[in-house]
């Protein structure tokens, strides 16, 4: 019979523990949390210095019971859930739910789901950390005052289901903001010139612009652009300098939470959510095959850079051996955390290098195995050696003109070998060999319009990047906030950007008016920096929220005196209801948009939103629609379809008919799209048009 309980969160994280402990442990999962507030009132009590109120999670009276039964035939419990301030605090209400306190228990944690680790824990169990525990009951509650207090207030005044919170208030308040200098743009035009420079018959090179008269020129307007080019074109083209050297470019550091978010939505398309929900099934364990159920990765919720000795010595020996030694770095690269970073763990970063992505490829789902091999290669690429271009620029000169053309080449891959995903990894571009008082001619000079552009909507990884620059929120926070105000339908999600909505910038500008210090970044980061203060245990937990509160209540009263009634109309559409007739409108569900009758519940007709594909149906003239099957793979079908029309496709049509058979083409392809007859037997293919928003002027 087993000794020992030991309780973890998941029952992933439990079949993988089992494999490392003996006969002598019992495993079992807590589910998660089991006392929380509760969710029908605000649960803390503020007329007595802000205690809270917890109660059992609803469907956790059964589980309790049987880990009560289950403790009563051991001899001691181990609490080993996550090793962050939230794990700390499941294991503290653990202890008070299953009345332990007079029990033998302790409290183990471990970086990573590794025997050796696990082991390790076991003999290093130690009592509840407080500090933790109270840097995340300050969290909690001073959300829940906060998101419970103005949520009550948003549905009074403006509509049901709505609420606010302080990480959220922020993230919404950075779209709004970006969404009005958007409309605010007023585009500046400049021109810019290029020239294409023979150098021999079969050799030449693009150089741009510079100035004049040994200065730098800022084209503005198409006039000058024009005459300048035509100097150039009729001028001798003398070279004045010629400079060549070497540039290095260094590995990037193992992820951290947020890195790890922002290169799998960059790289991976994933959203913030997803790229934790797989992280998560990495860290707690897979079935390898010939192995059993192994955790492949590090603790997921991590804003350090740090590996361990153990990990850079396993690192280091993987290196060399599927490398060569010329890839290792010539000394271990430390790299530093930023100030604000709880460095209580390491970066991310896989528990059994040898373990490589095309090794486990059986064993782990499509998404589990492109987020592996991103952790394991960027891992690997830390600890390797730069990059090394060779780098030459030629400075020409055309009457009082000047010209430039710059290039370089890959002379040693270094990290690139084992990660690739770099932004300014351009193609190498080689210039020809000239020399010093050489005298070219320039083939054709073309001058270029331009207009300055907006800056971008936020993505997921650029609106993450902000926040944990801002220092707003912290690794385990910025997944549920996105997700939050995509619930909401606070902003919605067009092209992988976030766009606001009209509800979204009415909840912003409230918050705006009457919270400023909730959505005012600093006073968040400020809070965020007096969290970190109780977990290391130099501020009493209640102490920040004592301040913080009389501030908001004044706040509070003054918003629910002075807001008025907000009334948001739904936005109208020109599809008619087929039942009674009236333009549907455009309402918001669980699944995002979809058209419903204005006079529910009289009637209540609804149907699904489909975007236009901005193309006619090739096969009867109708609407091309995007549309999504059940599972959410998108295709495109005709209006029509399915009664006066067949057509449906996995890729987008396009106008243009085939030049060889005549069937309709469609669009293949993602980076470098191509068109292609859509008849099987036909396979005639061509380019796409370049569709460059620049215009090129003779």
């Amino acid at each position: 019979m087993a000794k020992n309980l030991v309780i973890v969160e998941s029952p992933a994280k439990a079949k993988t523990i089992k494999r490392f402990l003996g006969n002598k442990y019992k495993i079992e999962a807590s589910m998660g949390h089991v006392r929380d507030l509760p969710k029908s009132q605000m649960g803390v009590d503020i007329e007595n210095d802000f205690e809270p109120k917890y109660i059992t999670i609803r469907g956790k009276g059964e589980l309790l019971a049987r880990l009560r039964k289950e403790i009563k035939t051991v001899d001691k419990v181990y609490l080993a859930t996550d090793p962050d301030r939230e794990g700390e605090a499941i294991s503290w209400h653990l202890v008070a739910a299953l009345g332990l306190e007079d029990k033998d228990y302790s409290r183990i944690t471990f970086n990573e789901i590794t025997k050796t680790a696990v082991k390790k824990s076991l003999k290093e169990a130690r009592d509840i950390n407080m500090d933790l525990v109270n840097a995340q009951q300050a969290r909690r509650v001073l959300d829940r005052v906060v998101g419970y207090s103005i949520s009550s207030l948003l549905w009074n005044k403006v509509k049901k289901g709505l609420s606010a919170g302080r990480v959220q208030s922020v993230a919404l308040k950075l779209i709004c903001d970006r969404e009005d200098e958007i409309r605010n743009f007023i585009p500046d035009e400049y021109w810019t010139i290029e020239a294409d420079v023979e150098c021999s018959k079969n050799e030449h090179f693009k150089a741009k612009y510079y100035g004049s008269g040994g200065k730098k020129n800022e084209l503005k307007n198409g006039d000058e652009a024009k005459k300048i080019a035509e100097e150039i074109k009729t001028s001798v083209l003398n070279v004045d300098e010629i400079k060549r050297g070497k540039r290095m470019k260094k590995p990037l550091p193992p992820f951290t939470t947020s890195t790890l978010q922002q290169e799998s939505s960059k790289y991976l398309n994933f959203t913030a959510q997803k790229t934790m929900m797989v992280a998560q099934q990495l860290y707690e364990g897979v079935d390898i095959k010939g192995v059993g159920t192994t955790g492949l990765v590090s603790y997921i919720r991590t804003d350090s850079v740090r590996i361990s000795d153990e990990a850079y010595e396993d690192i280091k020996n993987h290196i060399v051996e599927k490398f060569g030694k010329e890839f290792l770095n010539s000394e271990r690269i430390v790299y530093k955390t930023k100030s604000n970073a709880q460095d209580a763990h390491e970066a991310i970063r896989p528990a059994h290098i040898e373990m490589e992505p095309d090794a486990v490829k059986e064993s782990l789902t499509k998404d589990q195995y492109k987020l592996y091999k991103l952790i394991w290669e960027r891992t690997i690429a830390c600890q390797m050696s730069p990059a090394e271009y060779e780098t030459q620029s030629i400075t020409l000169s055309a009457d009082k003109h000047i010209l430039k053309a710059s290039g370089s080449i890959l002379l040693f891959k270094g990290f690139l070998e084992a990660y690739n995903r770099i932004d300014d990894m351009q193609e190498s571009v080689n210039l020809p060999v000239v020399n010093n008082g050489d005298k070219l001619k320039a083939k054709e000079v073309n001058p270029l319009q331009h207009f300055t552009q907006p800056p971008a909507r936020y993505s997921d990884a650029s609106l993450i990047k902000t926040l944990e620059e801002l220092g707003v929120g912290r690794p385990s926070t910025y997944a549920p906030t996105i997700s939050t105000i995509i619930t909401r339908n606070y902003v919605v999600k067009e092209k992988k950007l976030f766009c606001t909505t009209e509800l979204g910038e009415v909840v912003n500008d409230i918050m705006k008016k009457y919270f400023k210090n909730i959505v005012n970044a600093d006073f968040t980061a400020a809070m965020e920096a007096d969290l970190d203060s109780i977990e290391e245990g130099q501020l009493e937990w209640k102490e920040i929220i004592r301040g913080f509160y009389p501030i908001f209540k004044d706040d509070m009263e003054n918003a629910r005196e002075k807001l008025s009634k907000v009334e948001i109309k739904d936005e109208v559409t020109d599809v008619i209801c087929e039942k009674c007739g009236s333009n549907m409108v455009i309402k918001y569900g669980r699944y995002g948009k979809f058209l419903a009758c204005p006079n529910f519940p009289a009637c209540s007709n609804a149907k699904p939103l489909y975007e236009s594909a901005g193309v006619k149906c090739p096969l009867c003239g109708g609407e091309v629609l995007i549309k999504k099957t059940k599972k959410g793979r998108k295709y495109f079908g005709c209006e029509n379809n399915p009664d006066k029309c067949s057509f449906v496709s996995w890729n987008k049509p396009v106008e243009q008919k085939c030049p060889k058979c005549g069937s309709y083409m469609v669009e293949k392809g993602g980076k470098n799209p191509k068109i292609v007859c859509s008849n099987p037997n036909c396979g005639y293919v061509c380019e796409k048009e370049d569709t460059k928003d620049d215009t090129k002027t003779e």
